[in-house]
């Protein structure tokens, strides 16, 4: 996908079946081969709930160009999601799950379709001791692969300290997930463009309903990206982007404001403010049944 010093940008979505607007608004999901006729990239969170077995992620390999890329989320016991339960796991299976989740990756390690593996750390992963070692040992443990890292908890910023994590995260090889959603004083994160790793850097856009992402009540998971980016918003975007360029060879923008099937539509309007044109997609399927 990308050679030499060459720069690249490139857009995707959080899965591929919820986009109706990529196939004409039919009433069904949206296969990942039409999916990959429109962006040369997508997010999969279903590894966070489980470790996919290694024939689920030939199957997705089968079904979409060479040159399209992968970014899997880390599963629930790489990020630690456990310790919010009352029964965290001990850190020889915490290892197990690691190596298991290398295995099952090895086959898009071996095409060059791994673009990421994300560690979405959740909102009690603050900023301490433990958990700063705890980043020092995932660089070990994936070295070798891509990551990025996306923190939820405000700890991990603030004047100096976004310096100093993000100098931190460099020194690692780790990715620092530039992140757009709605923040208070004591809840999500500020947006903060920063490239730490001159491989990769990805911004990952959730929307900005401050009502949805606040309220947990309810169906807060089908709120809280419930937001569609202005016109003026992804012009603002586009600048990020232009600008993030200068530091890092890959800029990779994956929208998640999809509560109400806008992410396709922001996603295909910056891909135009962008002037961006991608190749080796899948071709365009009439589907005339």
């Amino acid at each position: 996908m990308m050679s030499g010093g060459s720069r690249v940008i490139t857009i995707g979505l959080t899965t591929f079946s919820e986009h109706p607007a990529l196939i004409d608004h039919a009433k069904r999901k949206v296969r990942l081969t039409e999916y990959s006729a429109h962006f040369p990239v997508v997010e999969l969170d279903t590894p966070f709930y489980a470790v996919p077995k290694v024939d689920v992620i030939t199957h997705w390999q089968q079904q979409v160009p060479d040159g399209f890329q992968f970014i899997l989320k880390a599963n629930q016991v790489m990020t630690m999601h456990d310790q919010g339960s009352g029964d965290p796991i001990g850190n020889e299976q915490r290892l197990a799950v690691f190596n298991e989740y290398k295995r099952a990756v090895s086959p898009l390690m071996a095409a060059g379709q791994l673009k990421a593996v994300l560690f979405q750390f959740p909102p009690y992963f603050a900023r301490k001791v433990a958990t700063i070692e705890y980043l020092r040992r995932i660089s070990l443990l994936m070295a070798g692969y891509p990551v990025a890292i996306e923190f939820r908890n405000p700890s991990w910023y603030g004047k100096e300290i976004t310096r100093d994590v993000a100098g931190f995260l460099k020194e690692l090889g780790l990715g620092m997930v530039v992140i757009d959603e709605p923040h208070t004083t004591n809840m999500g994160v500020p947006f903060e463009p920063i490239a730490t790793n001159p491989d990769l850097c990805m911004l990952r856009l959730h929307g900005r309903n401050v009502k949805g992402w606040t309220d947990t009540t309810g169906d807060w998971r089908g709120k809280r990206t419930l937001y569609r980016y202005s016109h003026d918003e992804l012009v603002s975007f586009k600048e990020t982007v232009l600008n993030l360029q200068k530091s890092s060879r890959e800029v990779c923008v994956i929208f998640n404001n999809n509560a109400g099937r806008d992410a396709a539509d922001n996603a295909l309007e910056l891909q135009k403010l962008l002037g961006l044109s991608f190749n080796d997609l899948s071709p365009l399927q009439l589907d005339l049944f």
